[in-house]
Order: structure tokens, then sequence, then C-alpha cells
């Protein structure tokens, strides 16, 4: 996956929008306005996902390009390698999860304003 191909799957999710709030350096991808992936756009390219925090443990220990979210949350963020040693279509499935954990924080509100 290169970041045209991220970018795409992002934005290709319900009500996900972009948006660079940390300078020309890091795109944001959102839901009901709320981060749910952040990537660099210079240096080794890498993801920051939301996790589950046991699902998050079990990813790190299971997985050397996972491991505990730069500038994050520890307990409920993962970046991720885009190195190769992950499948696409496995790192479609953490950028679903992280989509689907920040929804449930979304409030009603939000979630039926979306989402119906």
């Amino acid at each position: 996956m290169n970041i045209e191909e991220l970018r795409t799957y992002c934005l290709s999710l319900p009500h996900a929008t972009e948006d660079m709030p940390f300078g020309e350096d890091t795109l944001v991808f959102k839901v009901g306005g709320k981060i749910f992936l952040l990537t660099g756009l210079s240096g080794a390219f890498s993801i920051n996902l939301k996790c589950d925090p046991e699902y998050a443990m079990e990813l790190r220990e299971a997985h050397a390009a996972v491991r505990p979210g730069y500038h994050m949350n520890k307990k409920h963020w993962n970046t991720v390698d885009v190195d190769g040693s992950l499948t696409d279509q496995f790192l479609c499935g953490l950028i679903d999860h992280s989509y689907q954990q920040v929804i449930k924080t979304l409030t009603k509100k939000v979630r039926a304003e979306l989402f119906g």
C-alpha cells in the first residue's frame, strides 16, 4: 500500500474526511470530527490507528511492524509500519477497526446525523 492507496481507501469509508490540522507534513483522516488515522508525509511510511486495548497488545506481540502509538495514548493507539510486512488486506482491516473504534466514541446525536 502506498500513500495514494491509503488515502483512497480511507476516503471510501462513509463520512470520512481528510485534514492537515498539525501542518503540511501530517495527513489526518476523521469521522464525525474525530481522528481515526494519522500519517506523516515525510520519513518512513507509518500510520497511527486507534485500537481496542486488548487487540492492540495482541497485534504488538504478533507483528514487528506494530508498536505503541507514537505521540499518542499508547493504550488506545498503535503505530503501524507500512513496510510490506503486512498485507494490504490486513492493513485495511486495521483501518476499519480504527474507524469503528472512533464511531463508538461519537455521541448518539452525531452517529444519528451521520448514519441515520
